[in-house]
């Protein structure tokens, strides 16, 4: 008779987690034949069924049940060893990082620099994204930490708070407003913003219609970079993250102006699953937040 392992379980867990091979297979990076293999496996050696099998898919048996209670005490006891007793230098497993472009253009690179530094074992997975797309992917457990406009609700979530994103507004240096007064650039030009569905966006927009009216004229994009773009194109004027806009002001490819108001500032937030627990998961919030404050006191 084979010895439990901790694979076996956490497979279990999985599988029972996100309700079928397919997912559990994308969370945990294998195929669904090794999924469908260490779930067997498992059975074989605890001689039960764990799941009834059908057309419509898995269904947890009496046994299975019963197991998912143990199998987390199994987890918990690994995650402790992982905390407490192997040196971070030697532990070895990917982390799947969400990140938002805001934060892929500015601190992004320091972060997994001093993450790699802490744990130069992990494989890194970088995707950047919208932060709803973020959310989603992190509550289906596609992703083990997403840097995201937060925080995110549910009660599954830990959050981490961030430094803010300043933002500021800009427009192409040569653009003049037409009756010299810039808060006029607002009204005579259009406003590129961030894409539809977004925090930004909706908060944007109602500030607009509220300031300048229904007529003012949005356009949007999912890409920050194609926003400063289109703005030193002269196709508009945008409200966007300060941080991101200081290098363009500075050669002289845009100014920033005054309407008299500015969008709120963006909070970021690390977020990630509490449970299960993940030492790594956690300690690489808490260095975003380092990072993050780091880089906030470098240009203070």
């Amino acid at each position: 008779m084979s010895r439990l392992n901790i694979e076996q379980l956490r497979t279990f867990l999985e599988v029972v987690r996100l309700g079928g091979v397919r997912k559990a297979a994308q969370s945990l990076n294998v195929s669904q034949p090794a999924v469908s293999s260490r779930i067997k496996s498992l059975e074989d050696t605890l001689a039960v069924e764990l799941f009834y099998r059908n057309s419509a898919g898995l269904t947890l048996t009496k046994r299975g049940e019963m197991l998912i209670r143990y199998a987390e005490q199994f987890e918990h006891l690994s995650e402790q060893v992982t905390a407490n007793i192997i040196a971070p230098e030697a532990i070895e497993q990917q982390l799947r990082l969400g990140v938002a472009e805001t934060v892929a253009q500015s601190w992004l690179p320091d972060f997994v620099s001093a993450l790699h530094q802490r744990f130069p074992k992990v494989e890194i997975e970088i995707d950047v994204d919208v932060s709803t797309n973020l959310r989603e992917r992190l509550l289906d457990r596609e992703i083990d930490l997403a840097i995201l406009l937060g925080p995110v609700s549910e009660a599954t979530i830990a959050n981490i708070m961030l430094p803010v994103f300043d933002m500021a507004w800009y427009v192409a240096a040569e653009t003049t407003s037409p009756d010299g007064d810039d808060a006029s650039l607002i009204a005579s030009h259009p406003v590129i913003t961030f894409a539809r569905n977004t925090r930004p966006h909706r908060e944007l927009k109602r500030a607009l219609f509220e300031r300048v009216g229904p007529g003012a004229q949005i356009f949007t994009s999912s890409s920050l970079s194609a926003c400063f773009r289109l703005v030193e194109a002269g196709l508009g004027v945008a409200a966007l993250p300060q941080i991101l806009g200081r290098d363009l002001v500075a050669r002289g490819a845009l100014r920033t102006f005054n309407p008299g108001w500015l969008p709120s500032p963006l909070q970021f937030t690390a977020s990630y699953l509490g449970d299960p627990k993940s030492h790594v998961v956690e300690i690489a919030a808490q260095l975003a937040l380092a990072t993050a404050q780091d880089k906030g006191d470098q240009k203070t």
